[in-house]
């Protein structure tokens, strides 16, 4: 099975960087090889990505109502290539329309082939991991998965 010999590059969302002159999440880069560690993530996470499913539909609407000056919506995808390598990236959002989520990936791209930060991405709203909104004086709103996966990063390298 493709999924048991992936590498799946994770994301944890903390701090914030500038990037395409929005302040958005900083990427720190998560390693999982073999099944055991991508079970072990998937299960982890689990219960935060249906907390981020949960509370989106807020989120949506504040988006689609208009967004304070200097706020910018963020959401968390899976990409994945032919090699089945998956990697989780930040997306800022352009639009919302039919069940699709368009905009920017605005994660420097580091596993999965035939993608770059910048690039234009589509993907239904089935796939949304976690979302995001940034503010201008640097705070957050939302974030569940990588909060969560910030903390657990720590707990992991204590071990």
């Amino acid at each position: 099975m493709v999924a048991l010999k992936m590498l799946l590059i994770l994301m944890v969302f903390i701090g914030v960087a500038v990037s395409y002159g929005q302040e958005r999440p900083k990427d720190q880069p998560v390693e999982a090889q073999g099944s055991a560690e991508v079970r072990e993530y998937r299960a982890a996470i689990a219960p935060y990505v249906e907390e981020a499913r949960r509370s989106y539909p807020n989120a949506r609407k504040r988006y689609l109502s208009g967004l304070p000056p200097g706020h910018t919506f963020f959401v968390v995808t899976k990409l994945r290539d032919r090699k089945g390598t998956e990697e989780q990236v930040f997306v800022v959002v352009t639009s919302i329309r039919h069940g699709r989520i368009s905009g920017q990936i605005a994660s420097e791209i580091l596993g999965v082939s035939g993608y770059r930060k910048g690039d234009t991405h589509s993907f239904s709203e089935g796939e949304l991991m976690d979302w995001v909104i940034t503010r201008p004086d640097g705070t957050e709103e939302g974030n569940v998965v990588g909060k969560f996966l910030d903390e657990w990063q720590k707990t992991r390298r204590r071990k």
